[in-house]
């Protein structure tokens, strides 16, 4: 990390901070289907259930205390002594590997930056084909803008692995691979290799980081899906994670922690959404429990993923229907907004921290409550309920 003014992130009493990046988006998906172009739109009526009855409001003569909004938020530790109030989530010290950064729009990239908001010392693995690319437009300053911490200074990206996480040594990789020319120039990128390079390099890690998918046959119906495509998405969006933890567990520090990302597919049918991957995603959070057990009782080590809300990531984007996605997240889900990356973030840097040391196995839906939802509000079936909402 540079030399700059620590810093720790912190859940203190203060005025909510917007993003700028934050974008509303006209909400009112009233079917999801695997084609967005031809879906009906209608406008939309409701998005949440907000009861009517008046705030309870008590006074507590005899005590002081005071109930603010909390919001997470970075707080630098410069040469000011400042008394901090509020409950810090501090990394400093820590070592975080995050698999599966590319680009610096999707949830690896925002858990990178709310882990280094909070101190951590940064490592990532990228995609082979992907490498040239992403460490060209970090030297030549096209993140920095996306890099900048609360604090005002820039995360630091200690160094870029490549790696490509299907593969777990060198004699899984088929000759089409090697020979590959998207290939050609790195070396020592499978699961197995990144983890003794990190090895050799740094000597251990504290935190574990996986954030990636793929489905080749993504936009398949599960009864059109091949077994090829099938036990691909399993392998690069599964089986991957079991894979990281195996070879890294040895590496990381006792108390250490790892998370993934799941997504609501794997418990509720999402229609466009197939190939596999939603079997993927279940089989995610079904090793995550197992693991948690093996790795906390082994290593001590907590194991826990992030059911996240759709974001309009370029990955995402090569589904085809993310912007329905988002539109019906925001018609439906109890809190009517879009969700951003940075409170996935967020949501990471409080579960790899000392503050979730009691939490392991668990699946945290940061998705606006969407995950809470037995029917779609905006139906028209609805229309006269007269269910609160904002119009968008």
């Amino acid at each position: 990390m540079a030399a700059t003014a620590a810093s720790s992130l912190q859940l203190a009493a203060a005025r909510p901070y917007i993003s700028s990046s934050h974008r509303v988006v006209k909400a009112g998906a009233a079917i999801l289907g695997a084609n967005s172009n031809a879906v009906s739109w209608t406008k939309l009526t409701s998005a949440c259930n907000i009861s009517s009855l008046e705030p309870f409001r008590r006074s507590f003569a005899s005590s002081s205390v005071k109930f603010n909004k909390v919001v997470t938020k970075a707080m630098s530790e410069s040469s000011e002594n400042k008394s901090l109030s509020g409950l810090p989530i501090d990394l400093k010290g820590k070592r975080a590997f995050i698999a599966g950064v590319a680009d610096d729009n999707g949830y690896g990239w925002a858990i990178a930056k709310s882990l280094a908001g909070a101190g951590a010392e940064i490592l990532v693995g990228t995609w082979v084909p992907a490498l040239n690319i992403f460490e060209t437009s970090l030297r030549r300053g096209k993140f920095d803008e996306s890099r900048v911490l609360p604090d005002g200074s820039l995360m630091e990206i200690t160094k870029v692995y490549p790696l490509d996480a299907v593969f777990d040594n060198p004699d899984d990789v088929p000759e089409d691979i090697k020979t590959n020319k998207r290939y050609a120039g790195s070396a020592n990128w499978t699961v197995r290799e990144v983890a003794e390079s990190v090895k050799q390099d740094f000597g251990s890690i504290d935190i574990l980081v996986h954030s990636l998918a793929n489905g080749p046959e993504v936009s398949k119906p599960l009864l059109e899906t091949s077994r090829n495509g099938y036990l691909a998405a399993l392998s690069a969006s599964s089986y991957s994670y079991v894979s990281l933890l195996k070879h890294f567990l040895p590496l990381m520090n006792p108390g250490g922690s790892s998370i993934s990302l799941t997504y609501i597919a794997s418990e509720r049918i999402i229609p466009g959404y197939g190939g596999g991957m939603s079997s993927a995603k279940a089989a995610l959070e079904s090793d995550t429990k197992v693991l948690a057990f093996e790795a906390g009782r082994k290593h001590k080590i907590r194991v826990n993923t992030i059911s996240a809300g759709p974001l309009r990531s370029r990955a995402a984007k090569a589904i085809g229907f993310i912007d329905t996605m988002i539109e019906y997240s925001i018609a439906n889900a109890p809190l009517q907004k879009e969700l951003s990356a940075d409170e996935v973030g967020n949501t990471a840097a409080f579960l790899v921290s000392p503050l979730a040391s009691a939490i392991t196995g668990a699946i945290i839906y940061v998705d606006n409550g969407l995950n809470a939802m037995g029917v779609g509000v905006d139906s028209p079936i609805f229309k006269d309920l007269n269910i609160p909402g904002d119009k968008h």
